[in-house]
């Protein structure tokens, strides 16, 4: 019987609905936080070019993406540790996951040591977080299948039908196509297809994926 390998993202429980805001003043320095749903570090570090954009003043643009394997902590010339990592251990603390935590610092001339910068870049990130509201963060699964020419159409009606977004397609001696949907969808989605196709779709791996 054919069966789907499925690819998981390192989720975990929730994420955030909405970019939500905060401000700090601490001894004449300016902290501008922001938390908000990241995906990737691409993503993010767009978000942190933007920042730098609008913020040509600042002395800082810190930031702290919790997401699996692309998470990152930049201290954006702070002292080392003093900054990103602060940011990014509120947001593991908070089970977050698929999060971006961006500091935009205005020095006011006062040196505020390397606890008072911990303690500054952590309150910041945390006051947005009381006022953000979390959702639970939707596992996805991506599946991959080769099937004959005449199959296509059918393929693309049930993608419709069901929600599911195709990803990507090619076109050689069969028909690759990519797919992802809900994890708790695909075995659904995936005996369907198998059923309308009489078993003449073939569900692939990677090599790099372990089956389910």
């Amino acid at each position: 019987m054919a069966t789907g390998w499925v690819k998981l993202e390192n989720d975990m429980p929730h994420t955030l609905k909405a970019p939500v805001h905060s401000e700090l003043i601490i001894k004449k320095s300016r902290f501008i936080g922001c938390v908000q749903p990241m995906t990737d570090r691409a993503s993010a570090q767009a978000v942190v070019d933007g920042l730098r954009a609008q913020h040509p003043g600042a002395a800082h643009v810190c930031w702290a993406l919790l997401a699996g394997g692309q998470s990152a902590a930049v201290d954006d010339g702070e002292p080392s540790g003093t900054a990103g990592r602060p940011m990014l251990d509120v947001l593991r603390h908070q089970d977050l996951e698929g999060v971006l935590a961006t500091v935009v610092r205005y020095f006011g001339g006062v040196k505020l040591g390397a606890g008072g910068l911990v303690r500054a870049y952590t309150d910041s990130v945390a006051q947005a977080l009381l006022h953000a509201e979390k959702i639970e963060r939707q596992v996805m699964a991506e599946i991959e299948c080769t099937l004959p020419y005449a199959q296509e159409g059918l393929l693309r009606r049930e993608v419709d039908s069901a929600g599911v977004k195709l990803l990507d397609v090619s076109h050689g001696s069969q028909v690759i196509a990519r797919l992802e949907l809900p994890l708790c969808a695909a075995p659904d989605f995936v005996a369907r297809l198998n059923d309308l196709t009489q078993g003449r779709i073939g569900w692939l791996r990677d090599g790099t994926q372990k089956p389910p």
